[in-house]
């Protein structure tokens, strides 16, 4: 079942349940799934709309979002605002591939050095195209990011 089917079902499943925060979420995600795809329509890209892929990032850009406005919400005080937040991002998370623990992560980088044969920071770019192809959705490409340039610097 592709991301899409995924996300229309777990749509009417919260329209039958009558959850009314679930289903506020769910409409997000399926209007940026939207928006991204009369996005592709005007440059041509348009084959069938998104791909899993790119769905899988609008996710992990929602859930970066909402991690900011929460943090935002919890420095000004406002803590009802931040739970909501948070309940947005268990319900994004859902449909998020499990993500990689701090460890894994690292591993993940060692490959992507070793396979690209990356040998200083110029080749950066290269070893963070490749983590983007093999794990997007599954790890935190702004943590990757300064790992990488460890490793390479």
């Amino acid at each position: 079942m592709d991301m899409r089917d995924r996300v229309s079902a777990a749509l009417k499943d919260a329209m039958r349940a009558k959850e009314a925060d679930r289903l506020s979420t769910l409409r997000l995600i399926n209007a940026a799934i939207k928006d991204k795809d009369i996005a592709a329509r005007g440059t041509g890209d348009d084959e069938g709309g998104v791909s899993n892929e790119g769905i899988l990032a609008i996710l992990g850009r929602m859930v970066k979002q909402r991690q900011e406005s929460a943090r935002a919400y919890e420095e000004g005080g406002r803590l009802e605002l931040a739970e909501k937040e948070l309940s947005e991002i268990k319900i994004i998370e859902e449909f998020l591939p499990k993500q990689l623990s701090e460890d894994e992560a690292a591993a993940a980088v060692d490959t992507a050095i070793s396979e690209v044969g990356a040998e200083s920071i110029r080749d950066m770019g290269k070893v963070m195209a490749a983590l983007k192809a093999k794990y997007t959705g599954r790890m935190d490409f702004g943590k990757a990011g300064p790992m990488v340039k460890d490793r390479l610097g």
